[in-house]
């Protein structure tokens, strides 16, 4: 599956695996992800595309301005994944 700008992803490896980011760029065979938190989208993690779990969430242009809209769409994900 081909990533595309706005999907959100969690992370399968690394530091931060388990982790709901999102995509801000792909190159495959990477893609570099944030979650407007310790990944601010000044500083975006390079990662593997087969590192990465797709949703089929995908953001628009108007969440990906400012870390505060990323961290505030992220938000339902994390919560989601600690009820399970």
């Amino acid at each position: 599956m081909e990533l595309q700008r706005g999907q959100v992803v969690r992370s399968l490896a690394g530091h931060d695996q388990g982790d709901f980011q999102v995509v801000v760029a792909a190159a495959p065979p990477y893609a570099f992800v944030c979650d407007g938190k310790r990944r601010p989208l000044q500083r975006p993690k390079r990662k593997k595309q087969f590192h990465l779990a797709a949703t089929g969430t995908i953001l628009s242009e108007e969440a990906l301005r400012t870390d505060r809209q990323i961290r505030s769409a992220l938000r339902p994900f994390r919560e989601r994944a600690g009820n399970m």
